[in-house]
């Protein structure tokens, strides 16, 4: 993630139409809120709701299901910065609040092969198009935002919440998949095996190594 959001970050003077703030805003829409490629499609400029310190996304998930996702004030520097870049572009009218929030470079409400084609382009730009199949791409950012709640101690309970997940089992996957990485890293560990017949097994041989209650420790 960070090595795309660095990449987009950049005017890119290879595209004839480069504009890294919007590219910036998708991306971190997607990696900052976990949203879907239909969620970020339907957004409006009022969809960013709240006051300084505040703000949220209101989002209408699968199935009608409304949530609301909160925004740090970095988030919230770079979607304001975009809609900036807009204003300039096309004028201050064409950033009303029913207006689609993401466009094209026409100004045009941004459609869905539009979304993949810049999402796609991001990759290739920060030269990692290989480490995810076409197509997957923008599900591979959701599923990062998922991953790295996890990761930092969020329940499935509050996964479910941020994702829309219409079960909690869903949300659970991502908290299991992390914890058997953290065995695996642990495991990968080399000094592991050296505690290998350090300590006496259940009919009290082991290693004439291990101390008795009563010594010293180091």
């Amino acid at each position: 993630p960070e090595e795309l959001l660095a990449s987009v970050s950049r005017a890119d003077h290879r595209q004839r139409h480069p504009w890294p703030e919007r590219d910036l805003a998708v991306l971190a829409l997607a990696l900052c809120a976990g949203l879907r490629l239909a969620e970020l499609l339907d957004l409006r400029v009022a969809s960013l709701v709240g006051r300084d310190g505040e703000r949220r996304i209101e989002v209408v998930g699968k199935g009608g299901r409304p949530r609301t996702i909160p925004v740090e004030p970095e988030l919230d520097r770079v979607v304001g910065a975009y809609l900036h870049s807009r204003a300039v572009r096309f004028g201050a009218r064409t950033v009303r609040p029913d207006s689609a929030l993401l466009v094209d470079r026409h100004g045009a409400p941004l459609r869905r092969g539009g979304l993949q084609y810049l999402v796609d382009s991001a990759y290739r730009r920060a030269g990692i198009g290989d480490r995810v199949p076409a197509g997957a791409r923008l599900h591979a950012l959701r599923h990062t935002f998922a991953t790295r709640l996890a990761e930092d101690g969020a329940s499935a309970a509050e996964i479910m919440r941020l994702l829309g997940h219409a079960s909690l089992a869903s949300s659970q996957n991502y908290i299991d998949v992390t914890a058997g990485q953290q065995r695996a890293a642990v495991r990968a560990n080399r000094t592991n095996r050296a505690l290998v017949g350090l300590v006496a097994d259940g009919d009290g041989r082991g290693s004439a190594g291990v101390k008795g209650a009563g010594q010293p420790g180091v």
